[in-house]
């Protein structure tokens, strides 16, 4: 904030501001205390308990009124027993003071503008608050948010659609938002919004919050006149009171003088937005109001009655309703689409309960509401719903601008200026430019150029797609309203530049720019001979005509009053009279035609330029013809507009924007060039050397010299034109100085010099002289055009030589061409550049000659031929500057002197004039006269420089000595500067008796000078020596000079050299460049000087002289403009031809350049795309082979599980055979293991609370005794179970080929009965599971035997292991399982079709309670699942990531319909590491262990049920696990049912447990320490987990599983260290001493 003492203005207009606010804007307090309940206590006088008591209607107590008198009377209130009869109103009871709380709000993140008005408050006042006061843009569009003022739930697609729409819109139009600002309810869901996707420009956050000033909590604390007040957001959660929303830009709190009642801010907000829907969307447009749009999200009753009142209104606000949202928004969704096809919606009684039930209304109420909203159906056109979960619904933000365009009820133009305000060409695309429209005459004329004006580039192209013209659109009005569109900055800029170029002081406020002012500007931007279409005599006499015709016009032009002119200045005068158009000779020649001033794309791309408005001019240079000139024209004015900026320090801001304006316009010129040059070099060349007309008649390479464009000129198609220009018609290549000199010394050389044809010649232009020398065959007979290819032109000869052709004889004929190839070599600027260097040589002698010799007093021969070089020089020199474009002489030198080496010649030619005039006097002026020859010598020796830089290696070089020796200049003051104050000082002290001369200034500089090139004068340093008398101080003089020569030979030398050496590498990569831009000069300096050299060139002026005077009498009068430079002339088919080929260089030009911004990711797609090829093409090779291994595996396998089944039968064919000789170690090892023979038939004691002795069974050589009895046996089945079933399942799959059912049951049968006679023990161990649970009163008492010991290492395995420890047959489909079906790992995440297998089982024989076993469904059944979104990682383990799933149909009720399931699939980096294990199959190994796993554990589970006591009343339970394929990518999974509650985690697979808290802990932990027993020490059941009682995901461990080739269950399997953990960490509990667990001695087992 400015200082209020150092800066007065801005004091005052603070205090201004305040009383305009103060002077408006009032507030409401309530001043009649009208209690709205007496129930409580009634006492009159006032008591205090009334004071705390009883409020006011108004919602305060009796001390927070404000009352006019000390103590309020008592007729404000009723006396005991009386009734109040006084309503309490707002306009009788509240009273209106100068609002107190107005200035900014502090949110921490954001500063809000905020006002308290009262609710009777002038719309209008309000919205001049918004406008001038808070300075917020002009509303183009008004979105008004009505809904749920509670805090309610979105639904996230309906909540991005609303944000996102909502503030979209609102940006791209420049829209307002207004809300409740409270932070609640929608209004919470809108500052969300403009947190999210309100950009960073707080300019154009207009969201508006209109509170009522009673339910802001902390409202006290905003009290302050234009304060910065810190607010916090967060309110109490106990009060009633709302809190302000911090991302809202402003805030009118609306203050009725009651508190903590809400709704009184709804009329106020109707009445503002009314009033803003009057206001203009532009200040220059004449349209209906600002539109408006209602957006309804949820909302209770009352928004029902809004949108009733909206769209009742006249004009009708529509309203946009986003379904889902919830409440009111839902309703009005259903009814609108209940309602689409019939307006009477029979259904009724349940839309009523539906209302009730969403409002929580009575039924009386809910048909109040149903008769409103029946009401707004009958509006249903003004409503729009928006679906966001539709897949065919639009954008959000598209959408609310279609509801709002097609609500107004505007006509298509006002709708067109609507879509125009908020640059929404799209729409304006979709909706209004509809095939079939009607438009008034002068609409689409209108909205262009409101397009113009507004700078809108997409607009602007849909008109002219349209069927726009420009050259219909386009009149000198429209044009001049256009450069006098009010636009600041630029418009200042503007007028600045007319005032440089009319050199008037300054412009009047109410001058209006006219066109000529205009082509001033252009010229004095372009500068040289440019000559502007605006300022030349038919345009003036034609503006001339159309501002006679009409006062009115010529008074806006002016755009003063009739006395402004007569009170101007004689200046002001002047400035008036150089804007006047042409007047005009009477002329009968001038028609109607006249009148007619056609304009194209060039007039508006200049007016674009010139207003600074960089997108429309790149838009416009697309278009039209010319593009190349455009671009050029573009760069040099930029250039030379950045130029101005510069040199004038009020817009050093926007210099560099000029220049990289320019730079950009520069590319587009040299890309577009370079584009024509690849696609055809001679029509590029064409392009260059064209005359355009529009362009003062100028050519490209003409602009692009004059801006010096360099890149431009240094590019290879001007290079390649310059070299057939500077060649001419001579072919040559090598060696073609020497050519060209012989036959200048030799001229019938000549005849033996190779020319170019015809087509070669094509594109090179005219010369000047050759065009003056066949102008009359030009103008009189063009020549048929059946002989001549309009691509190619005319013959050389017959451009230069067709009058002469028409006039020879037959004999002259013969010789024509001999004529024309002496006339081509001698006018090739090649050979005029060596000629005349050839007669300057020589000239150089002679003038050598005349200077070192005695000069007589009569010029010699030599000096006569000297005099007549130099005076034939000077004529030339004439003649080029009046033969020059400008117009003015004044102008025609300005440009001539520009040139250095135009100076040079100028001061060398007079002082040769001076010195020849004085040499015909005596002396001493002879002498004078001869010096003077001396001096100019100099000058024309320096002159060679000149020809020197023709040559290609020299020319770079001469670049850089002229690039360093401007820029020394700087240097060489401060050397001056150190030589001046040391020469000064030495003179002065050493001669302090000298007389005044000119010999003082010699001595000052002569001496200091030389001792920077190391002479030092060693004999002067001491002037002492020599007994010469010592000045005073003399010793002073060595000391400066010592310091002088340190200073001036050690620094600024040195400092001289770097700054050469950094120049010269600067310029070594750029030398080139500017050598080939000086080509230009070169060439045009030779291609236009007459062939013959001085002093022969006086007779090729005398020729041209005729010639001049023989077309003035042909009537001729404008033969110079067109005649002079190097242009080429075509036709009108020749130029319509060149045009459609810039045209179509445009093209692909911009098909190039959107090409290679996408190279880049082409380029990788497309390399991704070969390699994916490449490996497509090797994995179907991998695949085939990886087929055909698996066919072979296949079959290797059936023939492997026959040999094992045969093995194994035979296996136990010779342990029958051996039986009884193994009979005593049988019963031997029986007796170790203590197994009563009476309990054979009965559970063994270790499942039945046996109480366990000290003695513990040797399982060392339990194991060893098992192993040598069953050497012969299978891994497999020492690792499973032998149940007959098992092998019944392996016989039929290994031999279902080669037999029938009958013979597979057969061979069965033999299995079993062989089965049958194994070793007594194996019987006996297999019957206990046989028999069925005894009762618990059954059981023994006296529990003192041991168990019997069961081993992993034995098949003595009951059927509950038979599932989780699976025998060979069962091994045997997991693998051709596993080698079948590929796995690919992928993410599971994906609904489709799956395949279930599930692990049966079925048992050994008929009957029922023989063991079971275990085998896979040979068939998958098929299911659909729908994966079901939760957090990310909620069910991922450490192993496996899992995902609910959603059955929506099962095969044959695999799954259950409708039930939600977890999938769960292992990581890739666990997959990854058991690759190596499992190569092609790893998640498929690794899924049927972790089912095996969890089924050995649900076996185990089911029989710990089973032995338990009966009053231990929880019963676990494991779930069922299957096994999925997942369709699409080949993934493998498992499946489980979905188990919903408290999950808890009993134990780990470490042995870590929890402390227990309840029964069921307690048994889930016994359960582990009971697995351990029951198994003999070889399985621990750990890692338990579920909800309840249901249980998941265990980890069996076993202590010989650790080597994955043993691996039977899950990759978890820590093995002895588990155990050992378990040991440590276990603590028995009630459950294990119920189990007989009590009291164990654990030992730690050791890790083998």
């Amino acid at each position: 904030m400015c200082s209020l003492i150092s800066n007065p203005e801005c004091f005052f207009f603070l205090q201004s501001r305040k009383s305009w606010i103060e002077e408006t804007l009032f507030k409401r307090e309530c001043v009649r205390f009208i209690p709205s309940s007496w129930d409580q206590h009634r006492c009159v006088p006032v008591c205090q308990i009334c004071q705390n008591l009883i409020r006011c209607y108004c919602g305060r107590l009796v001390g927070e009124h404000s009352w006019q008198e000390p103590v309020p009377p008592l007729s404000f209130y009723a006396a005991s027993g009386q009734e109040m009869e006084e309503d309490w109103s707002i306009e009788v009871h509240t009273r209106a003071s100068p609002t107190n709380a107005y200035g900014t709000i502090d949110f921490e993140d954001t500063a809000t503008r905020y006002v308290r008005v009262a609710v009777d408050s002038k719309p209008e006042a309000l919205l001049q608050l918004m406008l001038r006061e808070w300075q917020m843009e002009r509303p183009k569009l008004l979105l008004t948010v009505q809904g749920g003022t509670e805090n309610f739930v979105l639904p996230p697609k309906v909540m991005q659609a609303f944000s996102k729409g909502l503030i979209t819109a609102a940006l791209s139009t420049g829209g307002w938002i207004l809300t409740d600002g409270i932070n609640t309810g929608v209004s919470k869901y809108v500052g969300e919004a403009v947190k999210v996707f309100g950009g960073h420009d707080l300019r154009k956050r207009n969201t508006v919050g209109i509170t009522p000033w009673g339910v802001i909590d902390n409202n006290m604390d905003l009290i302050g006149r234009d304060v910065f007040k810190p607010y916090q957001p967060l309110g109490n959660p106990l009060s009633k009171r709302v809190c302000l929303n911090g991302f809202h830009s402003h805030f009118l709190l609306v203050d009725d003088g009651t508190l903590g009642k809400y709704g009184c801010q709804q009329g106020l907000r109707r009445k503002l937005e009314k009033h803003i829907q009057q206001q203009k969307i532009h200040p220059r447009k004449s349209l209906c109001g600002v539109p408006m749009v209602c957006v309804v999200v949820e909302g209770g009753p009352s928004i029902a009655f809004t949108v009733l009142d909206y769209v009742s209104s006249a004009p009708p606000v529509p309203v946009f309703v986003f379904e889902g949202s919830g409440r009111a928004a839902d309703l009005l969704s259903f009814l609108h689409k209940q309602t689409a096809n019939d307006r009477y919606f029979n259904k009724h009684k349940n839309f009523l309960t539906r209302i009730g039930d969403e409002f929580g209304v009575e039924r009386t109420e809910a048909i109040r509401l149903y008769s409103v909203l029946q009401q707004c159906m009958e509006h249903r056109e003004s409503i729009t719903i928006f679906d966001s979960e539709s897949d065919d619904q639009m954008a959000p933000d598209a959408a609310i601008l279609s509801t709002t365009l097609k609500g107004t009820k505007a006509s298509p133009a006002e709708q067109l200026n609507m879509a125009l305000a908020w640059d929404q060409a799209d729409i304006a695309q979709k909706d209004i430019l509809v095939y079939g429209q009607h438009w008034p005459v002068g609409s689409l004329e209108k909205a262009m150029l409101d397009a113009l004006v507004l700078d809108r580039v997409s607009f602007v192209k849909m008109l002219i797609d349209n069927g726009m013209t420009m050259s219909h659109f386009l009149t000198v009005e429209r044009l001049e309203d256009l450069y006098n569109t009010p636009l600041g900055q630029t418009q200042r800029f503007l007028q600045h530049l007319v005032e440089d170029a009319k050199q008037a002081s300054c412009v009047l406020s109410g001058y209006r720019l006219s066109l000529i002012d205009v082509g001033l500007v252009i010229e004095y931007l372009i500068g040289g001979a440019y000559r502007s279409s605006y300022t030349r005599k038919h345009f003036r006499a034609a503006y001339s005509r159309i501002w006679d015709s009409s006062g009115s016009f010529s008074k806006q032009r002016l755009g003063l009053k009739s006395n402004s002119r007569r009170n101007g200045s004689r200046q002001d005068l002047q400035f008036f009279r150089t804007a006047q158009p042409y007047k005009r000779k009477v002329d009968s020649s001038l028609g109607d035609a006249s009148l007619q001033v056609l304009f194209n794309f060039n007039d508006l791309f200049v007016w674009a330029v010139l207003q600074q408005r960089q997108q429309m001019a790149l838009f416009l240079w697309q278009h039209g013809e010319e593009a190349l000139a455009r671009a050029i024209v573009g760069c040099k004015l930029y250039r030379s507009m950045a130029f101005e900026a510069r040199l004038s320090s009020m817009y050093d801001n926007i210099a560099e924007k000029f220049k990289a304006d320019s730079l950009e316009f520069g590319k587009l010129a040299v890309d577009v060039l370079d584009c024509a040059f690849r696609q055809n070099g001679q029509m590029a060349m064409k392009l260059l050397t064209s005359e355009m007309e529009a362009w003062s008649h100028f050519t490209c390479l003409q602009l692009a010299v004059s801006s010096c464009h360099r890149p431009f000129v240094s590019h290879s198609c001007t290079q390649t034109l310059l070299t057939d220009l500077w060649t001419g018609p001579l072919n040559m290549r090598k060696n073609s100085f020497m050519k060209i000199i012989l036959s200048l010394l030799l001229p019938p050389a000549i005849l033996l010099l190779e020319f170019k044809s015809e087509a070669e010649m094509c594109h090179v232009p005219q010369t000047h002289e050759a065009m003056l020398f066949g102008l009359d065959s030009v103008k009189s007979t063009p020549a048929p055009q059946s002989h001549h290819d309009a691509e190619r032109g005319l013959p050389f000869y017959e451009k230069c030589l067709g009058p002469v052709s028409r006039s020879v004889s037959n004999v002259t004929v013969q010789w024509l061409p001999w004529i024309t190839r002496i006339y081509d070599f001698y006018t090739a600027p090649v050979v005029k550049f060596w000629f005349h260097t050839m007669s300057y040589l020589c000239f150089l002698m002679l003038f050598s000659f005349v200077v070192l010799v005695k000069m007589e007093n009569r010029p010699s021969i030599q000096e006569w031929l000297v005099i007549f070089y130099i005076v034939s020089t000077a004529v030339e020199k004439t003649r080029e500057v009046l033969m020059s474009e400008p117009r003015k002489l004044r102008q025609k030198l300005k440009i001539w002197f520009s040139e250095y080496w135009n100076i040079s010649d100028f001061v060398a030619i007079l002082l040769f004039l001076v010195g020849f005039a004085l040499r015909w006097h005596s002396d001493p002026y002879r002498t004078a006269g001869r010096i003077a020859y001396c001096l100019d010598i100099i000058f024309w020796f320096i002159r060679v420089l000149d020809l020197l830089a023709v040559n290609q290696h020299a020319g770079p070089y001469l670049t850089i000595i002229t690039k360093m020796t401007s820029n020394m200049f700087f240097i060489v003051v401060m050397m001056a500067i150190v030589l001046l104050s040391f020469g000064v000082s030495r003179k002065a002290i050493l001669s302090p008796d000298e007389e005044p001369s000119w010999s003082l200034a010699r001595d000052i500089v002569f001496q200091p000078y030389w001792m920077i090139f190391g002479e030092v004068y060693a004999g002067e340093i001491d002037p002492c020596a020599g007994g010469n008398s010592c000045p005073p101080a003399s010793f002073l003089t060595s000391f400066l000079q010592a310091v002088y020569m340190f200073v001036q030979y050690i620094i600024m030398v040195n400092v001289l050299i770097a700054f050469f050496n950094n120049i010269y590498f600067d310029m070594a990569s750029t030398s080139n460049k500017l050598w080939k831009y000086n080509r230009y000069r070169y060439i045009m300096t030779y291609q236009e000087r007459p062939w013959l050299p001085p002093p022969l060139i006086l007779l090729s002026h005398m020729a041209l002289a005729l010639r001049c005077i023989y077309w003035k009498l042909l009537g001729n009068t404008e033969p110079g403009e067109r005649g002079s430079g190097l242009k080429l002339h075509l036709g009108h088919e020749d130029r319509k031809k060149l045009h459609e080929f810039e045209k179509k260089c445009v093209e692909v030009y911009f098909h190039e350049k959107n090409r290679d911004v996408q190279s880049n990711q082409i380029k990788k797609i497309r390399a991704i795309a070969e390699r994916a090829e490449e490996m497509s093409v090797m994995v179907g090779e991998i695949s085939e082979k990886v087929n055909c291994i698996q066919h072979s595996l296949s079959e290797l396998d059936c023939q492997m599980g026959q040999l094992q089944d045969l093995s194994a039968l035979a296996v136990d064919t010779l342990t029958l055979l051996t039986a009884s000789d193994s009979l005593q170690k049988e019963e031997a090892r029986l007796a170790q293991c203590r197994i009563n023979p009476t309990l054979q038939h009965v559970l063994p004691h270790s499942w039945t609370l046996p109480h366990r002795s000290n003695t513990d069974c040797d399982v060392p050589s339990f194991r060893r005794l098992n192993t040598k009895s069953c050497k012969s046996t299978p891994p497999s089945l020492l690792k499973g179970s032998v149940a007959a079933t098992s092998r019944v399942a392996s016989v039929e799959r290994h031999m279902g080929s080669k037999g029938s059912k009958e013979a597979k049951h057969k061979d069965t049968e033999r299995k079993e009965e062989t089965t049958t006679e194994v070793s007594t023990g194996s019987i006996k161990c297999i019957a206990w599971w046989q028999h069925p649970v005894p009762d618990a009163a059954k059981q023994p008492q006296n529990r003192t035997e041991a168990p019997p010991c069961l081993t992993v290492g034995t098949v003595f395995f009951s059927s509950s292991f038979v599932s989780s420890v699976p025998s060979f047959p069962e091994r045997n489909n997991l693998m051709r399982l596993a080698q079948t079906i590929p796995f690919t790992p992928v993410s599971i995440f994906g609904g489709e079709e799956v395949s279930i297998y599930t692990l049966e089982e079925a048992p050994c024989d008929a009957d029922a309670d023989s063991p079971s076993a275990s085998f896979w469904s040979s068939k998958g059944l098929s299911a659909i699942l729908q994966p079901l979104s939760s957090e990310e990682g909620s069910l991922d383990g450490g192993l496996r990531q899992g995902c609910r799933m959603l059955c929506t149909w099962a095969e044959q009720d695999v799954l259950k319909p409708g039930l939600i399931y977890v999938a769960k699939a292992f990581k890739s980096e666990v997959v990854h590491v058991w690759q190596k294990h499992f190569p092609g199959s790893t998640a498929l190994q690794l899924c049927l262990r972790e089912i095996q796993q969890q089924r050995a554990a649900q076996k185990m589970m089911q029989v710990f049920n089973q032995i338990k006591p009966h009053d231990m009343h929880p019963t676990p339970r494991f779930l069922d696990v299957s096994l999925v394929l997942w369709h699409s990518n080949g993934q493998w999974l498992t499946i489980e049912r979905n188990m919903t509650g408290d999950f808890r985690k009993y134990n780990n697979n470490t042995g870590e447990e929890i402390t227990p808290c309840s029964s069921l802990e307690d048994m889930l932990l016994a359960f582990s320490h009971w697995t351990y027993e029951h198994s003999c020490k070889e399985l621990l059941v750990l890692d338990i987990q579920g909800v309840g009682e249901e249980l998941t995901d265990p980890t069996v461990i076993m202590a010989d599983d650790q080597r994955w080739r043993d691996l039977l269950f899950g990759p978890d399997n820590l093995g002895v260290a588990a155990i050992n953990g378990f040991l440590q960490k276990h603590t028995c509990n009630l459950c294990c001493h119920r189990l007989g667990l009590k009291g164990q001695t654990y030992f730690f087992m050791k890790c083998f």
